[in-house]
């Protein structure tokens, strides 16, 4: 695969998030890309001369595969099982909507898929939000793209939108908790969402193809 300034397109889903964000803006100030499309519900008040952006309906993502043509796609949907409502209103965001862009992206020879996922992720899993996130890792794995990426962070930091109480208290108690497990467990110590989306839009320069999986310790090395 040949990497040539100012020549790529890349395609962001979920960039009203956490990690979508950051990536979002990395991706702009990027000499590597000519234009980033962004894919949301709603429209953002963000303006740039290499965005382009399009208002989506995730439940018809087929009516809009003509504008699903790139290079890299840049995957950072996610919510919570709490905020959804249901394991099915879960599984339709995580894995559903998920797979669908992803079976778009490669019908249109989209070359790479760099997906955010989660730590513990396993099909296997007891825990239902793990499950989730391991079957959509094994299904986007399945797919005919040159490179999957597939990131696993521990618990995210950063500013968020909207406000957790829970998910709030539990990044205090990580932030201590980190002085101990950066030593002695660093693949559970949280990680800033900024460092995911570097990882993402670095490793997406790959030049070698394949399937990767990086656990939350190695994002934090790249």
């Amino acid at each position: 695969m040949k990497i040539q300034k100012a020549q790529k397109i890349a395609l962001v889903f979920g960039a009203t998030g956490l990690v979508g964000g950051h990536c979002l803006a990395q991706l702009l100030e990027s000499p590597l890309y000519s234009t980033v499309k962004v894919f949301n519900r709603r429209k953002m008040d963000i303006d740039h001369p290499k965005i382009k952006e399009y208002l989506i309906d995730f439940d018809e993502l087929e009516d809009y595969s003509d504008w699903i043509v790139g290079d890299d796609v840049f995957c950072c949907l996610g919510t919570t099982r709490k905020k959804a409502g249901s394991k099915a209103a879960f599984s339709k965001v995580d894995y559903t909507y998920v797979l669908e862009l992803a079976k778009i992206a490669a019908k249109n020879k989209v070359n790479q898929f760099l997906l955010v996922s989660s730590m513990g992720a396993d099909k296997d899993s007891m825990i239902f939000y793990s499950q989730v996130k391991g079957q959509i890792e094994e299904a986007i794995q399945n797919l005919a793209y040159w490179s999957v990426h597939i990131f696993r962070p521990a618990l995210l930091l950063g500013n968020r939108s909207e406000t957790r109480m829970g998910e709030g208290l539990a990044m205090a108690a990580f932030r201590v908790l980190n002085l101990v497990t950066d030593k002695i467990a660093p693949q559970y110590s949280a990680i800033r969402a900024e460092q995911v989306a570097a990882a993402m839009v670095r490793t997406a320069q790959r030049t070698d193809g394949g399937t990767f999986i990086y656990e939350s310790d190695e994002i934090q090395k790249m």
